[in-house]
C-alpha cells in the first residue's frame, strides 16, 4: 500500500492522533489524553497514516499470563474505510500479539459499529459476550477468533 507509514505515540502530538481517532470511532467512550498516555505504556499503541493523512489506529492488549489471551482492535476513520487500512492495521496488530506469545486473540467492538462487526466477523472473529458499561446505553460486543 504505497505511503502507508505506522508509528507508535511517542509523545503528546501522536498520542493525541491515536485519541482522535479512538475517540471518533468510539465516541461512547471518549478517552482523555491522560487515559491514552496510561494506556501507552500498558499496551501496544499504533497509527497509520497515508503519506501524512491519519487513516487509523490500533491496539494490542498483551496476553494475560493465565489465559494467553491478547486482544487486537484495530480503528479506521470512517473516510478512509474499504481502502485496506484496517487491513493492514490488523494484520499488524495479530503479528505483534503473537510475538507477545499470544495463543487466543480475541477483539472487542462496539455494537453500534456495523463496519467494524463485519469485519471483525469476515475475519473469523465469533461474538463470546455483549455488556453494558456503567453509564453506557449502547453494547459492548467481545469476540474471538476462531
Amino acid at each position: 500500500m504505497p505511503d502507508l507509514r505506522f508509528h507508535r505515540p511517542d509523545g503528546d502530538t501522536t498520542l493525541k492522533d491515536w485519541q482522535y481517532v479512538h475517540n471518533a470511532v468510539i465516541p461512547t467512550h471518549v478517552l482523555p489524553l491522560e487515559e491514552v498516555r496510561e494506556r501507552s505504556q500498558r499496551h501496544h499503541l499504533e497509527i497509520a497514516y497515508l503519506g501524512d493523512t491519519l487513516v487509523g489506529c490500533s491496539t494490542v492488549r498483551p496476553p494475560a499470563n493465565d489465559t494467553m489471551t491478547a486482544t487486537v482492535i484495530a480503528r479506521v476513520l470512517a473516510t478512509h474505510r474499504g481502502q485496506g487500512f484496517g487491513e493492514a492495521l490488523y494484520a499488524r496488530g495479530l503479528h505483534r500479539a503473537r510475538e507477545l506469545g499470544a495463543k487466543v486473540i480475541e477483539t472487542v467492538v462496539l455494537s453500534s459499529n456495523e463496519d467494524g462487526l463485519r469485519f471483525a466477523q469476515k475475519h473469523a472473529f465469533t461474538e463470546t459476550e455483549r455488556y453494558l458499561l456503567p453509564g453506557d446505553t449502547i453494547p459492548w460486543i467481545d469476540m474471538r477468533l476462531s
